[in-house]
This record gives C-alpha cells, sequence and structure tokens, in this order.
C-alpha cells in the first residue's frame, strides 16, 4: 500500500510591530500573497527609503521565491505581512495577533519562518509560537558606514524623531521642561535649598500620572464631556425626579434619627438592653413622626418622574403609578397617628388611626376607579405592553 506523505504549509511571516505600513503608505494590513506584499514594500520604500520595515518585506519576498524554487512536491508556501500599532504595547500585540488569526483562516500553515526588522523578536515570537511553529526566524538590520558623517546624520534623523513626534517627546521635551520652569521658580522665589524636594515632586508626580494611566482617564473624561449627548427629556425629568426623591428620603432618615435620639422622653440614654427595650416603641414612635413627612414626600417625588417618563412613552402604567403615588401620600396621615400611638398609648390615638385607614381604603377605591375610567377613555392614547409568555412543555 503506497503511504500520501503530507503536504507542509510554510508561512513567511513579515511583522511590523510599529505599525509603519499604515502610518506612510496606508495599506491595510494583513498582506497575503507575493505581488500585494511588493507593491507594499515598493510603496513604503519610496515613502521612506530609510524605513527598515520595507527591507524586511523584501527579505521575505527573497526567501518566498528561493523556497518556491527549492521547494519539493509536498511542501506549499505562501507569504504575508502583519502589523502593529504606533503605541506599541497591549495594543500593538492584540492587533498582531488578530491579523495572524486571519492570516491562518485563510492559509492555515503548518510551520512559520518570521521575518523582522530585529527590534520586536522578543515581544513577536511569543506571539506567534503560540499559534503556529516558528522554524526560523530572520532578522533584518540596516548595515550603516562606521564614519563620522554618517552616525551624525543618523543621530540627527533619530534626534528630529525625538523632537516631531509626540509619543516620544511628551517624555523627553515636556517632563524637562517642566523641570526647568520649576527650578526657575524656586531660584527667584529664594527657595534653593528646597530644590531637590521640587525635583522629587514633579518626577514623582509623573511617575504616579503615567503608571496609574491618569493622564489617558482625563483625557477620555474630556473627550466624554465633549461628545456627551443629554438623554431625551423624560429620562432628564425622570433622573433628576431620583435624585430629588432619594435627597429628600435621606434627609427625612436623618431627621428622624436626630429627633428621636434627642428626644427628652428617652434622655439620658439607655444603658442596659431591658432599658432599651422599654423606650423602643417611643424611638420609632418620634422616629416616625419627625421624619414620616419628608420620607413619603420623596418616595411621591420618586414615583412622580416614572409617570412623567411612562406618560410620555404613553405606557399605560402611569395611571397605575398615579393611583399608588396617591395612596402613599395619605399613608403619612397613617404614619402620623402610629407614631402618636407608640409615643403615648394612652392617648386615645386609636380611633383617629382606625377613621385615617378607612378613609386611605376609601381614597385607594376613588382613585382606582377614576384610573379605570380614564384608561377606558383614553384606551387609545395607550400603548399595549408585550406580555412575555412561558410555555412550559413536559419533556
Amino acid at each position: 500500500m503506497e503511504s500520501k506523505e503530507k503536504t507542509e504549509r510554510l508561512l513567511v511571516l513579515c511583522v511590523d510591530r510599529d505599525g509603519d505600513i499604515i502610518d506612510k503608505t496606508e495599506e491595510k494590513t494583513p498582506i497575503l500573497g507575493r505581488e500585494s506584499n511588493l507593491d507594499a514594500a515598493v510603496s513604503l520604500a519610496l515613502k521612506d527609503p530609510e524605513e527598515p520595515d520595507a527591507n524586511a518585506i523584501f527579505e521575505a519576498i527573497r526567501l518566498y521565491d528561493q523556497l518556491k524554487k527549492q521547494g519539493q512536491l509536498h511542501e506549499d508556501f505562501q507569504i504575508a505581512t502583519i502589523s502593529g500599532s504606533q503605541l506599541l504595547g497591549v495594543e500593538a500585540d492584540r492587533k498582531l495577533v488578530r491579523e495572524l488569526n486571519e492570516v491562518l483562516k485563510t492559509y492555515s500553515a503548518n510551520s512559520v519562518i518570521l521575518v523582522t526588522d530585529g527590534f520586536s523578536d522578543e515581544a513577536v515570537l511569543p506571539l506567534v509560537e503560540s499559534r503556529v511553529p516558528v522554524t526560523s526566524v530572520r532578522r533584518i538590520v540596516i548595515k550603516h558606514s562606521e564614519s563620522i558623517e554618517e552616525t551624525a546624520v543618523l543621530f540627527g534623523k533619530y534626534l528630529k524623531m525625538l523632537i516631531q513626534n509626540p509619543r516620544y517627546s511628551r517624555m523627553a521635551l515636556g517632563i524637562p521642561g517642566l523641570l526647568l520652569i520649576v527650578l526657575a521658580i524656586m531660584f527667584l522665589g529664594g527657595w534653593v535649598y528646597h530644590i531637590g524636594i521640587a525635583f522629587l515632586i514633579v518626577v514623582g508626580a509623573t511617575l504616579f500620572v503615567k503608571g496609574f494611566g491618569i493622564d489617558k482617564a482625563a483625557m477620555n473624561f474630556i473627550k466624554w464631556v465633549r461628545d456627551f449627548e443629554p438623554p431625551p427629556l423624560p429620562f432628564q425629568i425622570a433622573g433628576f425626579a431620583y435624585a430629588a426623591g432619594i435627597i429628600a428620603i435621606a434627609v427625612g432618615m436623618f431627621v428622624g434619627v436626630s429627633g428621636a435620639v434627642s428626644s427628652p422622653s428617652i434622655n439620658p440614654l439607655p444603658e442596659t438592653l431591658d432599658q432599651w427595650a422599654s423606650v423602643l416603641p417611643t424611638l420609632m414612635g418620634e422616629f416616625i413622626g419627625q421624619g414620616i413627612n419628608l420620607i413619603v414626600f420623596g418616595i411621591c417625588v420618586l414615583l412622580s418622574g416614572n409617570t412623567v417618563r411612562w406618560y410620555f412613552e404613553r405606557d399605560v402604567r402611569t395611571l397605575r403609578t398615579l393611583v399608588i403615588t396617591v395612596v402613599i401620600a395619605w399613608s403619612s396621615q397613617i404614619f402620623g397617628q402610629v407614631s402618636k400611638i407608640l409615643i403615648d398609648p394612652t392617648s386615645g390615638w386609636i380611633s383617629e388611626l382606625v377613621y385615617k385607614i378607612l378613609i386611605g381604603i376609601l381614597l385607594a377605591i376613588a382613585a382606582s376607579l377614576v384610573a379605570l375610567v380614564m384608561h377606558m377613555k383614553y384606551r387609545g392614547f395607550f400603548k399595549k405592553r408585550k406580555k412575555k409568555v412561558e410555555d412550559f412543555e413536559e419533556g
């Protein structure tokens, strides 16, 4: 029986971690195929003849052609270029991984020959090896003359990049500039002996801001404020009502606690558990009597915000919330009578409590009838809500 040899699919992969291809040529990556890579390399070389990534792509093409020429029948080859980001770091690595996965979906390689410009091997190699075996790494380092003139030109090039590229100039020029300004101010103020402290403060603040990403958070906040679009008017009214209602409830509880603690009937405060149990009804009565009006008012404000919102949305819950609001508003009268009974059980307020409970029941019935009539009369105004129906089937 003849055994078929498995086809080896080898990918020549060129990696541009700092994203120069996209930045300088506006080519979209990943770039797959010899012709597309050749066009990208020529375009990049024309834009910047000193760009190492152009030489890396040319080397990848040379390797691809050599492998195609020397390859066996059971071998298949492809060439691709992926690009990271000028931000480097995590952002660049995540972009490289996304593009590598996209290439592997198009061409499922068994192994990879990695071609880089040399400076990013340590960061790129683990990313590629975690997804496909790397059989070889080719590093492209541009050869420069050792003459003093070319060294000076190369130094001037990098110095220009350090000044003009905002990614480097912020740290290389901005921080030293800030330090010089602080030192000059301290010289003028006669605080020469505190220069070391000022230096530590500036450097420490810079490291703190960069380390915790406060500068990025501030920029994102400024962008959010600039691009912020206010919600529709019903949501603004409901949001204001929520805030006002919560504040009113919190203040009502504070007033209730303060009134209960400072009540003359429980001063001085009890010391034993039995004494606390004996004054607990009085404490509750004072708390309810002092704070119930504000607490009920806050709850009604919360419900009113929902009512306005649902009215604009033509939601049938508008009428039901109005009924609940009326009932809760009247409950302050009932709780007021309860507080009097808790403070003085022998005062004879029980009949008054029963009377106000009966009025509350009648008020709730009347409000419900009014809501029902309004719903029947303005049935077409309110939209029908979609009901979720759950079917339970026996398996």
